[in-house]
């Protein structure tokens, strides 16, 4: 289940081989996307377009460069839906990257637009772009409607205008298009789209949103988004000036208590979907959850610093979760 909340962050508090690092990896993949865009983007006038094979094949190229599990996830999903999995992928990193490594709002809005255009061309059998015609294949051979394709951009677009959140109802209601629209994805890729997993796949995609906003205050910091809601921030004392300063106190190590509570307990009320999915899937989904849970107790285990080091899984530990997870799916232990 991706994230459609992606940003970059400032590398300066990092330890500095890590953190040239991951610069250089950043600059990579922005030129990489500079590069998609000057080829695929709207000013481009195709004699011809791709053809489905060299368009599926982009996909899956698209999504081994960005996503650095995808070989694992996707050798745990059945071989039949792997390219669509690529297909659906590629769609959402094209929407968040014309969102977040533009840098400039509005040409970020109008390229959203010509993204929605190509995919309502798409639903009408115009696919043009190479992300579009593979995902063509998807969208008929799943029946998806077009709506949480349309739900993600309206995210994007609201990343565009918006960079704080009052409440906490607000923050649920941008995860309603951030995140929830992948989990219904997943769910009809899965041939499952039922109301029951809708709910549960909701509170596991929201979840992770959540997890993902504790575990990158400072980079969305950097991008001038502040997720944490205003009202908490108000209540803890936490101000503008210690976000600017990056300071780690006691008022931010309660605010962040909080929202990972919160994220957690939606990790765990949307648990019981692994069990409820397709045999095939049941892996990747309980990963996706422990994952979560995992991140949260990262940011849990550097006493809620996140300012100083972005808490993060090791190899080991994930590592870790696959074995408890296909131990459980296989025997049935809690």
């Amino acid at each position: 289940m991706y994230s459609a909340h992606s940003v970059c962050r400032n590398h300066t508090t990092e330890h500095a081989p890590f953190a040239q690092n991951r610069t250089r990896r950043v600059r990579t993949t922005i030129k990489m996307f500079s590069d998609d865009l000057e080829r695929y983007g709207p000013q481009v006038q195709q004699a011809e377009p791709p053809t489905p094979r060299q368009s599926r094949r982009y996909c899956r190229r698209l999504a081994r460069r960005h996503y650095e599990n995808f070989t694992v996830v996707s050798r745990l999903m059945p071989r039949r839906l792997r390219q669509h999995f690529c297909n659906v992928y590629a769609y959402c990193r094209w929407a968040d990257d014309l969102a977040d490594e533009v840098g400039d709002p509005k040409r970020s809005l109008s390229l959203l637009g010509w993204w929605e255009m190509q995919l309502r061309d798409c639903y009408r059998g115009r696919a043009a772009h190479p992300v579009f015609i593979a995902l063509a294949d998807t969208i008929a051979k799943f029946h998806i409607p077009v709506e949480p394709f349309i739900d993600l951009l309206v995210a994007f677009r609201q990343d565009q205008r918006a960079a704080r959140y009052e409440t906490f109802d607000q923050l649920l209601q941008y995860c309603r298009y951030s995140a929830n629209p992948v989990g219904r994805l997943v769910l009809h890729l899965g041939d499952c789209c039922t109301a029951d997993r809708v709910r549960l796949a909701d509170s596991i995609c929201t979840g992770l949103q959540l997890a993902n906003f504790c575990q990158d205050v400072a980079r969305d910091w950097d991008r001038g988004r502040v997720y944490l809601p205003q009202v908490t921030c108000r209540r803890f004392g936490y101000d503008e000036a210690m976000f600017a300063r990056r300071e780690c106190n006691d008022a931010f190590r309660h605010l962040l208590a909080v929202h990972v509570q919160q994220a957690e307990g939606m990790l765990r009320e949307g648990l019981p979907l692994a069990a409820r999915m397709p045999p095939g899937l049941q892996l990747a989904v309980a990963l996706f959850v422990y994952g979560g849970l995992a991140t949260l107790g990262a940011v849990r285990r550097q006493n809620f610093d996140v300012w100083t080091r972005r808490p993060t899984v090791s190899k080991f530990e994930k590592l870790r979760l696959l074995v408890g997870c296909w131990w459980k799916m296989q025997f049935g232990a809690r």
